[in-house]
């Protein structure tokens, strides 16, 4: 039996803290989108829960510049630069090619790579980190910390109201329709000579060729998906993010929570939690986070287990690859967390962040060297309360919870088990 066995069996009275906490903070602090007095409020007050109840002495909290708006925001400048290029198409083609192509970039590159493309376009913010610290007893020799994210997410009115499908059907339709208006383009550029075009439709037949017209006419559906991209998201409605994503915070905090009341203090291992603000809005807190503790956790072996969304027990998994599929995990980290699971009889699969999938805070700290491995309990075939007005904490499922942090435990105590040899 190993040491931490008694925190393992204790798992559902730990999820019930997860839970009880949870539901505080969702009904007494404001709304946590990121950057927010919200979700500064939720980091203040996980900051205290770790002082105060669970024997953190390395308490910090961090400021970090962002422009939240800015994420989802690069929908309008994709949606417009691809209807002008539909528009262009009956004068000069090659110019709506150019708006298309541009468009589309934006797309890839802020979304795709979460890189900070149009982020200068709109207001900036204050985000907070806090980073928790409980002390070994002896020598460090190596470091765990668990991660999750404060802020929650504007809601995404479609799936709220009609679903995930109909949510999916308008971004395929509208990413759709711009490839098509992009080779439509092409196509009446090269058959211009790039040159405008003027005069009638009938001269526009004579130029381009009745088909391609025709063609071009039948694709102003299009227009109709791509207008309602403009309307993705709701920026005046937050959701409660109770399991997206306190419960990835609170995963760690119970942790520490447990060896404290315990009273288990491990002799080689340091145990911390890192509270990552701004994951909605593109990972900023992480990579701020990354940024400013470069090379600070390089004196012993430092391991992160990034948890997202743990709601669905049949997915509970380790994301191999994140960031649409483009970042690799930390293969022994992401193993260590699979075998605990095994260890344990607990399904844990072994999955990943697929393209238009989105990113999790674990694909940050990978690109900035660390070793990190993402958690999620969640199905990618996104469910009624992603991203809408049902992630409340009275749809928070403490079974899951409850795997989750004996499999957390697990991999803590295989991995303070090599200093004990």
């Amino acid at each position: 039996m190993g040491k931490l066995q008694s925190l393992i069996d204790a798992k559902k009275q730990n999820a019930e803290f997860m839970c009880d906490e949870i539901a505080h903070i969702c009904g007494t602090m404001p709304k946590r989108d990121p950057g927010s007095l919200g979700e500064k409020m939720a980091c203040e007050h996980m900051a205290n829960v770790a002082k105060e109840q669970c024997g953190a002495e390395d308490v910090r909290i961090e400021e970090f510049k962002e422009n939240p708006n800015a994420f989802f925001g690069f929908l309008y400048f994709t949606v417009t630069f691809a209807l002008l290029g539909m528009i262009c198409f009956f004068r000069l083609p090659i110019l709506g090619a150019i708006f298309i192509a541009i468009g589309l970039t934006i797309l890839i590159v802020q979304f795709g790579f979460y890189k900070k493309v149009v982020d200068p376009f709109f207001p900036s913010a204050t985000g907070h980190n806090v980073t928790m610290i409980k002390k070994c007893s002896g020598e460090v020799k190596g470091r765990v910390f668990f991660n999750g994210h404060p802020d929650a997410v504007w809601c995404w009115p479609y799936h709220n109201k009609f679903g995930s499908r109909f949510n999916m059907s308008i971004q395929i339709a509208g990413i759709l329709g711009s490839l098509i208006w992009l080779v439509l383009d092409i196509i009446a550029a090269a058959k211009s000579g790039c040159a405008p075009i003027t005069g009638t439709v009938y001269t526009m037949f004579d130029v381009l060729g009745k088909p391609l017209v025709i063609v071009a006419f039948v694709c102003l559906i299009f227009a109709v998906p791509l207008v309602m991209l403009y309307f993705m998201w709701d920026e005046r409605r937050i959701v409660d993010g109770a399991n997206d994503n306190l419960t990835g915070c609170y995963m760690g905090i119970a942790i520490l929570k447990a060896l404290k009341d315990s009273g288990i203090e491990l002799e080689h291992t340091e145990v911390g939690v890192i509270i990552s603000g701004g994951e909605e809005a593109g990972l900023r807190g992480a990579m701020a986070w990354a940024k400013a503790h470069k090379g600070e956790f390089d004196d012993v072996p430092t391991w992160i287990y990034s948890y997202d969304t743990i709601h669905e027990s049949e997915f509970l998994g380790v994301n191999y690859r994140d960031l649409n599929g483009t970042v690799k995990s930390d293969p022994e980290v992401c193993d260590s967390f699979v075998a605990a699971a095994k260890d344990l009889g607990i399904s844990c699969i072994k999955t990943w962040v697929p393209p238009f999938g989105g990113a999790t805070d674990n694909a940050a700290f990978n690109k900035y060297g660390f070793r990190s491995a993402g958690i999620t309990a969640m199905n990618h075939v996104l469910q009624s309360y992603y991203h809408t007005m049902e992630d409340t904490a009275d749809n928070l499922n403490p079974e899951c919870l409850a795997d989750c942090f004996a499999v957390s435990v697990k991999a803590l105590e295989n991995f303070d088990a090599q200093f004990d040899k």
